[in-house]
């Protein structure tokens, strides 16, 4: 099969929505699939204002384009953003059939940074991206509930995976505890509620984004490592005694199954996200009081944690994916059934 996802969020970019991309691609195409990502790299683009380090293509006119050079079996459309807005327009116009996905919970995110815009408005561009979508997959069941609550229909569940060859466990860190974040540094990490806290032990920050130099320069104390990537980033985790996600809003998290699959428990508020990840008292430790949870973790065992892990596979993701895809057309883009004439 002839596989285009349609993608705002590309390497470089470093963040959950690439890993998973990267993590299908590569599994689909061990399956024997050819794949195509359409991402802000074929395009021009600029910087997005406060997020630079993601960029929103303009030349949006060439999307059909290369849609068609490509000549798809089934689309998806993996992000709302301007890529995905111009990719579903364009299969609109000419009656072909595409899945999408939810990732992030943008209408939260743009509500806490401007607590004017309602939520209602946010669902409602939501809602209006994915009503076309033969499949609009979802992490979780809990985050299906979720988006069936803001009227989202025709969801499915797509699960998440992990490399449990890049990330694996090593013998337990010695000497002073070290809480680790990994993610965005960014507002709607909610990253104060870690760096705030009174914990026992050292504070790490992996990652960058908007919000890095203010908190370095607020947080002297706590070490701001930048970027990992790969083995760097393994080791990051099996140096850490616990990964605190703090995060009130992401769908998922998928820094929780590196964690875990380096043997790491994980410390978290009781909300969507952990709730479909961790397995409390196991694996990690959710609580209001995150404080009470980066403690309680300190306690779990590593190699449970590890355990849980081996068995979240991107092949059994990749699977979940291809079942949910819908042909684009009776054949392929440019065979005798196309449909392109307008």
């Amino acid at each position: 099969m002839r596989l285009l996802i349609v993608s705002d969020a590309w390497a470089p970019q470093v963040n959950g929505v690439v890993t998973s991309l990267r993590a299908l691609v590569a599994e689909l195409e061990a399956m024997g699939h050819t794949v195509a990502v359409l991402s802000p790299q074929e395009f021009r683009s600029r910087p997005c204002p406060t997020y630079p380090e993601i960029p929103l293509v303009w030349d949006l006119w060439r999307v059909g384009a290369k849609i068609e050079a490509f000549a798809p079996d089934s689309v998806h459309l993996a992000t709302e953003g301007p890529l995905g807005w111009s990719a579903r327009r364009w299969l609109r116009r000419r009656g072909l059939a595409f899945t999408s996905a939810i990732h992030t919970r943008f209408p939260e995110y743009l509500h806490g940074r401007w607590p004017w815009l309602p939520l209602a408005l946010g669902y409602a561009v939501i809602r209006r991206f994915h009503a076309p979508s033969s499949a609009v997959m979802v992490s979780s069941e809990r985050m299906r509930g979720v988006f069936a609550q803001w009227g989202v229909s025709d969801l499915a569940l797509w699960r998440k995976g992990v490399d449990n060859g890049l990330f694996s466990p090593a013998a337990a860190p010695e000497g002073e505890a070290v809480f680790l974040y990994v993610g965005r540094v960014a507002p709607e990490k909610n990253l104060e509620a870690f760096l705030d806290l009174d914990l026992p032990g050292r504070k790490r920050v992996v990652g960058d984004g908007p919000q890095r130099a203010e908190l370095q320069a607020r947080y002297p104390q706590v070490e701001f490592l930048g970027y990992r990537h790969g083995e760097e980033l393994a080791e990051a985790y099996r140096a850490a005694s616990v990964l605190v996600f703090p995060s009130r809003t992401d769908t998922l998290g998928l820094v929780m199954y590196e964690a875990l699959a380096c043997g790491t428990p994980v410390a978290a508020f009781p909300v969507p996200g952990p709730l479909d990840v961790l397995v409390e008292g196991l694996t990690g430790a959710m609580d209001p009081d995150l404080g009470e949870a980066c403690r309680r973790a300190l306690t779990l065992d590593r190699h449970a944690c590890a355990a849980w892990a081996q068995e979240q596979s991107w092949r059994y993701s990749a699977q979940q994916f291809l079942a949910l895809q819908r042909p684009l057309v009776e054949a392929p883009l440019g065979g005798e059934a196309s449909v392109l004439a307008d």
